[in-house]
């Protein structure tokens, strides 16, 4: 019998799992290995962060769906891939061989990268659900006694999104409370320009998220590259588009968010801590072709955000290229039809969109984009704002947990964004 390992439990593993499973039934033995016993909905972390969830609403125990599913499952971790063995070494000093490797992982949190970056050390994260559950719990101690924040996205964050949703969604909170006055915001973030979100801009996303930052009273740097942060200030030097000097700021904050940079988790180094050679990039993310196949391990997949993409353009300041719900359930689909073809002795065929469709919801407003292809020039270029995305945002949260709970593996991210920008086509007669 054929036996796949799938690492990791989050957005891309369990689905890939969920689709392997569906696909291969008896004919493979498959096992997912996971750092907790938990799934987490990463999109609703935000919320949990301004406690409008509790870390339980967005987590699923993961032992009772796989063993309904009859799908292997250890919380034990991954301690190092070894692909010329066709093994994970585990934890707990267990190997696991594996037929076929898929590799969804998620990244590592480059806290260290930055100092005074992270929930260790002086600024909250929204990157995990347990750091939300911590942010949430500073968040009231901060609402009794309001000041300045700060919130963004340090040099070489690939993942923007979540920093304005935070932003926002704290605006939102903030005058629910009635001390919105009490607190002024900067927002400070790599970008070379607000709306950029690592992909040269969707659409309008520059225009609308500065509208929507002006009329929440937001003030902004970008092109921000920080270069520490402190119990009560964030120290940043901004550039000019020619990569110059042109300021540099030291901002006062009682409370601050930052999303680091990513870059591959530990696992997939050897025993020397390098990243393993044709495997992985420079950053440790993961290379593979438009099949999610490695080139030099063809038994390798891998879906998420631990693959290796390319910036879309040079900045500045370094960004990176994010990877969307739509992209990695795309990627997930196209991993396991290809694998389901290669042990059917079958040459691979199928291959991701790799398109980015994204909600960014505000607690009382969102925008959507959605970008076919991901890098411009584009089929689509659409961007889209309104109290509906937020809507759009709850039903991908119930549905996604829906679907974890369930153990089903329909494309649920294209199932609800297709149906809202079906509403959007009838209400506004657009042909986005």
């Amino acid at each position: 019998m054929t036996k796949i390992v799938v690492l990791g439990a989050g957005i891309g593993g369990v689905p890939m799992a969920f689709e392997l499973k569906e696909l291969l039934g008896k004919r493979a033995e498959i096992t997912v290995v996971s750092q907790t016993d938990y799934f987490q909905f990463v999109p609703s972390n935000p919320w949990v962060a301004v406690n409008w969830r509790k870390p339980g609403d967005v987590k699923v125990s993961l032992p009772e769906v796989f063993k309904r599913l009859k799908i292997g499952f250890t919380c034990v971790g991954a301690k190092r891939v070894k692909p010329e063995q066709n093994a994970v070494e585990l934890n707990d000093g267990s190997t696991l061989p594996y037929d076929y490797l898929v590799i969804a992982t998620g990244p590592h949190l480059a806290f260290d990268e930055v100092e005074g970056l992270g929930p260790k050390a002086h600024t909250q994260s929204v990157c995990h659900v347990e750091h939300a559950g911590i942010a949430g719990e500073r968040w009231e101690e901060f609402c009794k006694n309001p000041g300045p924040m700060v919130i963004g996205a340090v040099q070489g964050a690939s993942c923007f999104g979540p920093a304005y949703e935070y932003a926002l969604t704290a605006v939102a909170d903030l005058r629910k409370r009635k001390i919105r006055d009490r607190v002024p915001i900067t927002f400070v973030t790599a970008e070379p320009y607000i709306g950029h979100l690592g992909l040269g801009g969707v659409g309008d996303t520059k225009g609308m998220l500065e509208s929507v930052m002006r009329d929440r009273d937001i003030k902004w740097v970008t092109n921000a590259k920080i270069e520490r942060i402190n119990a009560d200030s964030v120290e940043a030097t901004e550039f000019n588009e020619d990569g110059s000097q042109k300021k540099t700021h030291k901002i006062a904050s009682k409370f601050t968010m930052f999303l680091p940079a990513f870059r591959g988790v530990d696992c997939l180094r050897d025993e020397d801590g390098k990243w393993i050679e044709g495997l992985t990039n420079p950053r440790g993310f993961v290379t593979v072709d438009r099949k999610q196949r490695n080139a030099k391990y063809p038994n390798i997949f891998s879906v998420g955000v631990c693959v290796a993409l390319p910036p879309f353009e040079p900045t500045p300041v370094p960004v990176g290229m994010p990877k969307t719900g739509y992209m990695i359930e795309s990627m997930c689909t196209a991993a396991a039809h290809n694998i389901r073809d290669l042990i059917a002795g079958k040459e691979p065929t199928h291959e991701g969109t790799w398109n980015a469709v994204c909600l960014a919801d505000f607690g009382d407003n969102g925008i959507i984009f959605v970008a076919q292809p991901q890098i411009p020039p584009r089929n689509i270029n659409w961007s889209a704002q309104g109290y509906w995305v937020h809507l759009a945002k709850v039903a991908y949260e119930k549905y996604f947990m829906r679907k974890v709970r369930r153990g089903h593996c329909e494309p649920v991210y294209e199932r609800v964004i297709m149906k809202a920008l079906g509403i959007v086509r009838l209400r506004s007669g657009t042909n986005a």
